[in-house]
């Protein structure tokens, strides 16, 4: 480790991160803002999910200022973040094979509509499940994953493959195994994890190209405004009644 502070070393790595997303994925965010300008185009619905600290990615798309209105949040219980209570259940909820089908199942997902699934190891059975059953139902399926995870780690799904195996489009957001970017030699484990600042950046990126996108075809985007400045309220108002059939969040 260098001589310079642990914040400036967290700040650099995850800089070079970026920048190595930036220049590695690029083709990759085109192919997947495409894929949902497409959707849009053509009355599709958009999704998101993420299990445990992945859903802070997926959440941060979802009735956002500047965001797509169209992109909804596939909740599911126990593994939303950390809010379930002991924590260490949403982990395990992550492992119970047969649950990410009896999501799907009951959710509004329907042939057409787009699922952006976030996973940074992509080994366990939920995410891997998901793409699965997703895409069997027709919905097309963009994993976010750190492609490292499936030549360092062990699957934790029955058929030994990863998230990435099972999506129409994969975006690596360059994470090493163990998502922790500094040591040092008086504390016993590496620290400083990276993965939200590079997922959700990543995620905006593509959000970015899907709205150009739509707009470059000659389509009113549907996006969002904040809330704290003048006529938001009133622009997410009427953008949300346009596309009432196609929200979910609201009802």
């Amino acid at each position: 480790m260098s001589d310079r502070a642990p914040a400036g070393q967290f700040l650099d790595a995850a800089i070079d991160l970026l920048r190595r997303v930036r220049d590695e994925e690029a083709d990759s965010i085109t192919a997947a803002g495409t894929l949902l300008a497409d959707t849009v185009e053509s009355g599709g619905r958009l999704f998101a999910f993420g299990a445990g600290h992945s859903s802070l990615a997926a959440q941060d798309l979802v009735y956002r200022a500047g965001g797509l209105a169209l992109m909804n949040l596939l909740a599911v219980p126990g593994v939303v973040g950390v809010d379930v209570m002991p924590a260490p259940l949403g982990s395990a909820l992550e492992r119970v094979d047969g649950l990410a089908s009896a999501v799907l199942d009951s959710s509004p997902l329907r042939a057409g509509d787009a699922l952006l699934i976030i996973s940074l190891s992509g080994r366990n059975a939920l995410p891997v499940e998901m793409a699965v059953h997703a895409r069997a139902l027709g919905v097309r399926v963009i994993g976010v994953t750190s492609v490292a995870y499936a030549s360092e780690t062990k699957s934790r799904h029955a058929s030994g493959t990863y998230l990435k195996d099972h999506c129409d489009l994969v975006l690596d957001s360059k994470i090493a195994v163990g998502d922790a970017e500094l040591t040092l030699d008086n504390v016993p484990a590496p620290f400083a994890p990276a993965s939200t600042v590079v997922t959700s950046a990543l995620l905006q990126a593509v959000m970015a190209t899907a709205a150009a996108t739509v707009a470059d075809r000659g389509l009113e985007p549907p996006l969002l405004r904040s809330g704290n400045v003048d006529g938001g309220h009133d622009w997410n108002s009427r953008v949300m009644e346009r596309y009432r059939d196609r929200i979910f969040y609201r009802h």
